[in-house]
């Protein structure tokens, strides 16, 4: 069986001027139906640009990229416009929600191109959002809402068309340690219930690293593809949330601290 990602010596070279830049030098893997994963690396290391690949949103400078088994690069804009629409759900930092759309409206919006009518985009919509914990938050508009409730609709509209693939690019990023907490469990509950692959494009080691796949990418090359069990990377996740819990507690005190010397210097 063919696995559902496959990536061979891809390479991406920028031109700047007389510049050259080699965002990506040859990486290779393969990722099955159902892997919950993540790359993993630091501002520049290429992992954005990886994902760009696998999302069919750029083109490799050399190398494969394989979804789902057709090849990207023998296909069409119109046909790489489907495949984005039917079979990848996008998730970003900054959650690109329309401001001028309510929740339900940009969560129906996507399904207008898999060729459903209103009422069943409305229907489809709406139970994702149920999903979410967002019923009541249908009519609302994004400025009405906070960056957990705009994430979650974001994750919602990602999943209103049952892709097999969710590409999350920071996904947390935005978000405080519970609600970006909240946010990775509904990625696992979603890997697990209905077996859609994950892969998740972080900066932070502590969410990457408690995924049960992670590949490292430094220097536009992978460092490291690390695999463990979900026991174990359930325990490594628990580790991260105290650590990161202790570090804003710590930061909290120290805030509250220096407030209180500010306000007996007024007295």
């Amino acid at each position: 069986m063919s696995s559902l990602i496959t990536v061979e010596d891809m390479w991406k070279i920028y031109s700047m001027g007389d510049t050259e830049v080699q965002a990506l030098r040859g990486i290779s893997f393969s990722v099955e139906q159902g892997e919950f994963m993540s790359i993993m690396g630091p501002s520049g290391s290429g992992k954005s640009t990886c994902m760009n690949m696998i999302g069919c949103l750029d083109t490799p400078t050399k190398g494969n990229v394989i979804i789902n088994g057709r090849n990207t690069l023998d296909m069409s804009e119109k046909e790489l416009a489907h495949l984005r629409n039917e079979t990848i759900g996008f998730v970003f930092q900054q959650y690109h929600l329309l401001a001028n759309m309510t929740v339900l409206e940009n969560v129906m919006l996507p399904l207008r191109y898999q060729g459903l009518d209103i009422e069943q985009r409305k229907e489809r919509a709406i139970e994702v959002l149920e999903r979410m914990g967002l019923q009541d938050r249908l009519s609302h508009r994004p400025n009405e809402l906070s960056g957990g409730q705009k994430q979650r609709v974001a994750i919602a509209r990602a999943t209103a068309s049952r892709p097999k693939i969710i590409l999350a690019d920071e996904p947390t990023g935005a978000l405080d340690s519970a609600t970006g907490r909240s946010v990775l469990e509904l990625f696992h509950e979603i890997n697990e219930k209905e077996g859609t692959t994950i892969i998740l494009v972080t900066h932070d080691s502590g969410i990457g690293t408690s995924c049960p796949r992670c590949i490292h990418i430094l220097d536009g090359q992978i460092n490291a593809d690390i695999r463990k069990s979900a026991e174990e990377a359930k325990l490594e996740e628990n580790r991260n949330i105290e650590k990161k819990a202790k570090e804003e507690n710590k930061k909290a005190e120290a805030e509250k601290s220096m407030a209180d010397i500010k306000e007996g210097a007024q007295c």
